[in-house]
């Protein structure tokens, strides 16, 4: 049995699963706010799995929102979480947790889920977009995570994708991030309505499926930004497959089309041709099954 652990801004997702990926349990709790409560509920909940499964677990995968480093074993910038920056986990972890352990990114460890028992099985390339109130990445080459030099590679929802956009919690300027996640959609959304009331992205979503132009555009803009992004990975890497899950893609059927046409247009014919966008099908489940079997293959 293997564990794996898929942390979130809002919600910290677990699981145990069989060598397969077929899930034995899984829960999730509150993402805790601060780094010593998210230590404390992580051993709370490795007790429990380990007095349940007694010594069946071989071993423990984290997926962690940033830059983590494999080299100095401890995530050096968390967007998203900033309480995680410069942050030794690994030997935090390893205080509690007594059979190896291994962390990533938690886009890596979804798109490793995605290959292994999702959309991605029986490819040997692909791009995995996960599109919420942030944008991960994660890249699988000839079967394995492609981690770059030093750990850091895969970071497209940081590709600048509009030199003249917004600020990024990253410290650059129009990440893809900043042009495609449901914060600016809503932004997006307010713009073209000239309501300022405060909305969801969801919300949004629901108006464009009633017809509302200025929904509709919300998203169209979205997509022109998603497709230029889409572009770079298909020009650079000339993947099998690119897949796009998150709580944006609810709203794939207005967002979709504006980012295939521009992904068409800035990529390479053929490059184009040879890759299918398609959606992710694991949905939430897979940042913690990919955490749990790449955790098994180390």
């Amino acid at each position: 049995m293997y564990v794996g652990f898929d942390l979130g801004g809002t919600t910290l997702k677990f699981g145990v699963v069989d060598n397969t990926g077929k899930i034995i349990s899984e829960s999730q709790v509150d993402t805790p706010k601060n780094l010593e409560k998210l230590l404390k509920t992580l051993a709370e909940i490795w007790i429990t799995l380990k007095n349940k499964h007694q010594q069946q677990i071989r071993t423990v995968g984290f997926g962690i929102p940033g830059i983590f480093s494999s080299k100095e074993q401890k995530v050096l910038q968390s967007p998203n979480y900033p309480g995680l920056d410069n942050f030794a986990l690994v030997p935090a972890l390893s205080r509690f947790i007594d059979v190896p352990l291994f962390v990533n990114n938690d886009a890596n460890m979804a798109a490793y889920g995605e290959y292994r028992c999702g959309a991605g099985q029986n490819t040997h390339s692909l791009v995995l977009l996960t599109i919420g109130t942030g944008v991960g990445t994660g890249i699988i080459l000839k079967g394995n995570i492609w981690e770059g030099a030093c750990g850091f590679a895969g970071e497209l929802g940081h590709a600048v994708v509009n030199p003249n956009g917004e600020p990024c919690k990253c410290g650059s300027q129009g990440c893809l991030e900043t042009e495609v996640s449901a914060p600016k959609i809503v932004k997006n959304y307010q713009t073209y309505s000239k309501n300022r009331k405060n909305i969801t992205a969801e919300e949004v979503s629901l108006r464009a499926k009633n017809n509302e132009k200025a929904a509709q555009q919300a998203f169209a803009k979205a997509g022109h930004f998603l497709g230029l992004g889409l572009a770079l990975a298909i020009n650079l890497l000339n993947p099998e497959k690119i897949l796009l899950g998150g709580g944006v893609m609810k709203a794939a059927e207005f967002l979709l089309p504006p980012t295939i046409d521009e992904a068409a247009k800035r990529s390479f014919k053929g490059s184009f041709q040879c890759c299918s966008i398609e959606h992710a099908t694991m949905g939430n489940k897979a940042g913690f099954i990919g955490a749990a079997l790449w955790s098994g293959q180390q």
